[in-house]
């Protein structure tokens, strides 16, 4: 009987021992799968339950005292220890797109998208800044009323505008620069405005009648000067957008009439080229109304040839084109046939269009998902560098030649978060399989899209693969710029309109926008990382 009782006892001594170390495994267990990603803790059970653990060139760890299989795991993968600090191979999960922008930026796009978002409100307030912007009267001037300008400039001129001085839109440039973005695509406002009805009206030669010739030339050395100074704002990398239409009356009338430019305008032109060329500065030719853009497009192509000339630089000039026009795509077709006959690399800027209120309504497809169409199947044509259903190849301009794909350069200017996604997904890919890739960039305005910009931003940081806690994906590191311009809060009001006009007619987009920002919000006032 003693000898059975101390068999019991040492048996249950062994069940006890082999229960504690049960308890302790499956104690690591959840600790070591609380602190991993799904994919590792589901990486960790094969390895506890699947038999044979997976060979690994990687070094093991085990816990203490354990030669058991289930305790060994991959190296970078430890258990949890709230007082150790973390492995630095741990994954940890990337801060929301919208935390790099400061509070007071959050705060007045959630001011500005809550009323651009909202048809109610939006109109009372286009009126006034309408109004504002089209008003001889001192005492409606931003620039002579000190008060109407304190309530401008801390709201949409603080927004969408770089600042007033040389130093101060150098100031916004750099701090663009600090937050990600590969730079800017400043603009000058200081510019004649161009309402597209000059052509039939004749008003425009007739005021050219009235102008001598040093007011003629004195519009065109504004428009030289203050165009140099945003090239040396904007700095290396940067871009600069052009308007043929802000050098003055002779200008709109040469490009209404669809002559070359007249000497001076020439000759102010290839100076801003040259500077811009020393700089490391793009220009980008902006696009304006039908009436005077086939004449646009002739001189942009003209100042390509001089300028993009060898194959192994960036292009310096870059012409606009507008997916809302059903022309755009035989357009673009033309102009690389020229560039692949020539030899010279085509600077490509795609926008969806900014003149759907001006323009002749039969030259706009006819609906959004139309243009969308467009403007997708032109911007995947140019990254692969092929042709498609929309862009065709142009007829060859030489019978004895073929005409080859040209060099392009390609700046992405959309708002549109699908457009935006569809090109970076092929982007990636071809990074992936070692592809040949454009020179490419993407553009937003300052102000507006800030949650499809700040997501491009993090999406060029290094990305964890799926289910792999110590290896990384290839991916392209997309270049980011903000459009913007700078002038005087006076200025600037009717770019500010022009502004709110686009708005109204997203009205979807800005409420994306509008809810991105209020989560931001939200998740900042409750503390969270």
């Amino acid at each position: 009987m003693a000898w059975r009782a101390v068999q019991v006892v040492a048996r249950s001594k062994r069940e006890m021992s082999a229960l504690s170390s049960w308890r302790l495994y499956t104690y690591h267990r959840s600790r070591i799968a609380g602190s991993l990603p799904p994919a590792a803790s589901r990486q960790l059970t094969r390895h506890v339950h699947n038999g044979p653990r997976e060979t690994s060139n990687q070094p093991s760890i085990s816990s203490p005292g354990s030669s058991r299989p289930y305790a060994t795991v991959k190296a970078g993968v430890a258990f949890h220890n709230p007082a150790s600090p973390a492995s630095p191979s741990t994954a940890t999960p990337a801060p929301p797109p919208l935390s790099i922008l400061p509070m007071p930026s959050v705060l007045r796009s959630l001011l500005v998208t809550t009323i651009s978002s909202s048809p109610i409100l939006l109109g009372p307030a286009l009126g006034v800044l309408s109004f504002l912007a089209n008003s001889n009267s001192a005492l409606l001037d931003p620039d002579r009323n000190v008060g109407l300008k304190c309530v401008l400039q801390r709201s949409l001129y603080d927004q969408f505008c770089a600042g007033e001085t040389p130093t101060e839109a150098r100031k916004c440039v750099q701090t663009l620069k600090n937050l990600g973005y590969s730079g800017v695509i400043l603009g000058y406002s200081k510019e004649v405005v161009f309402n597209g009805t000059q052509e039939h009206s004749g008003t425009c030669e007739a005021a050219l009648e009235r102008e001598n010739p040093k007011q003629i030339e004195a519009e065109i050395a504004a428009w030289k000067e203050g165009t140099l100074n945003t090239v040396e704002i904007a700095g290396d990398g940067g871009f600069v957008a052009v308007k043929f239409t802000g050098a003055g009356k002779q200008a709109i009338h040469h490009l209404l009439q669809g002559l070359p430019p007249s000497p001076a305008l020439e000759q102010a032109t290839i100076e801003i080229c040259e500077r811009a060329r020393a700089l490391n500065v793009r220009l980008l030719i902006d696009a304006e109304q039908q009436a005077v853009q086939r004449t646009i497009d002739d001189w942009t192509i003209e100042f390509q040839r001089r300028y993009n000339s060898s194959p192994n630089r960036p292009a310096l000039v870059y012409g606009t084109y507008q997916a809302y026009l059903r022309s755009t795509p035989a357009t673009l077709a033309r102009h690389m046939a020229i560039a692949s006959r020539e030899g010279f690399v085509l600077g490509v800027k795609i926008v969806r269009g900014a003149y759907l209120g001006s323009e002749p309504r039969h030259l706009i497809w006819a609906t959004k998902e139309e243009t969308d169409w467009s403007y997708d199947s032109m911007a995947e044509s140019l990254i692969k560098q092929t042709y498609g259903d929309v862009l065709k190849p142009y007829p060859s301009l030489s019978q004895t030649t073929e005409t080859h794909y040209p060099h392009i350069n390609l700046v992405l200017a959309s708002h549109n978060r699908a457009s935006v996604q569809k090109a970076q997904r092929i982007r990636d890919e071809q990074t992936r399989t070692g592809q040949k890739r454009i020179e490419m960039a993407y553009g937003q305005l300052l102000g507006m899209a800030d949650d499809i910009s700040c997501e491009l931003l993090q999406n060029g940081k290094t990305a964890i693969a799926p289910g792999q806690l110590d290896s990384t994906v290839d991916v392209d590191k997309p270049k980011v710029y903000k459009a913007v311009v700078w002038g005087s809060v006076g200025e600037c009001t009717k770019y500010l309109l022009r502004r709110g006009q686009e708005n109204r007619d997203a009205t979807l987009r800005t409420e994306d926008t509008r809810k991105a920002m209020a989560k931001e919000l939200r998740r900042r006032l409750s503390g969270c990382s």
